[in-house]
C-alpha cells in the first residue's frame, strides 16, 4: 500500500495527446502529493491537441529507454486519437505497458488510450471500457467492454472520455493506495 502524498507516477505521453486527459491527472494528482513524470519517445516538450488544433505543450522528463518501471507505482496514459496511436507502434512505449501490467502495479488509460493495453494484449478477459468509436478494437483483443465512466479490473482502469475525468483520478488515487493487484495471465 502506497500513500498518494509518496506515490511516483508515470504518464507516457507524445504529441496529440488530449490535452484535458493529461493535464487534469497530472495536475490533480500532483495537487494531492504524488510525484507525477511523463515520459515520451522524445526529449523536450510534447504538443497537445485541444478539440479541433494544436493545444499547449508540457516537458517531458524522460525517454521510454530511461523508464524503469520498478521506480513507479503506476501509470497513466492518456487518449486522444493521434496519442495512443503512435504510441502503439512504438516498441519501447508497449514494453513499457506490459512492464507495468506485469507487475500487477495500478495502470489507467483514458479515452483512446486502451489502444496501447491492446497492443500490450492487457484486456483479454478482463472488463474494461474506452472511447465508444474503439469499443469494436478493444472487444476483438477480447475485453469485455461495458459503457461505464471508468471501470476497473484487477487494478487496469479504464475510462471512456474527458467528461469521465473526475471518476478516472479517483479511482486512480484508490489503486495506487491499495498498491499491487493480483492478475491473472491476459
Amino acid at each position: 500500500m502506497t500513500d498518494i502524498q509518496s506515490a511516483k507516477i508515470l504518464i507516457i505521453a507524445t504529441d496529440g495527446y488530449e490535452r484535458s486527459e493529461l493535464r487534469v491527472p497530472l495536475e490533480e494528482l500532483r495537487k494531492l502529493g504524488a510525484d507525477v513524470k511523463i515520459a515520451s519517445m522524445k526529449t523536450g516538450d510534447i504538443k497537445s491537441w485541444d478539440d479541433k488544433d494544436w493545444g499547449d505543450s508540457v516537458p517531458v522528463d524522460m525517454t521510454f529507454k530511461d523508464v524503469n518501471a520498478d521506480n513507479f507505482h503506476a501509470l497513466v496514459i492518456p487518449g486522444g486519437q493521434i496519442n495512443p496511436d503512435v504510441l502503439r507502434t512504438d516498441a519501447d512505449a508497449v514494453n513499457l505497458v506490459r512492464a507495468f501490467v506485469k507487475s500487477g502495479k495500478p495502470v489507467a488509460a483514458i479515452c483512446h488510450g486502451p489502444w496501447l493495453l491492446v497492443e500490450a494484449d492487457a484486456l483479454r478477459g478482463r472488463k474494461a471500457t474506452s472511447y465508444h468509436s474503439i469499443q469494436t478494437d478493444m472487444k476483438n483483443a477480447g475485453a469485455l467492454w461495458e459503457d461505464s465512466a471508468v471501470v476497473t479490473d484487477q487494478g487496469i482502469i479504464t475510462s471512456r472520455a474527458p467528461d469521465d475525468l473526475p471518476a478516472f483520478v479517483a479511482k486512480i488515487v484508490e489503486a495506487v493506495q491499495e498498491g499491487r493487484h493480483e492478475r491473472r495471465a491476459a
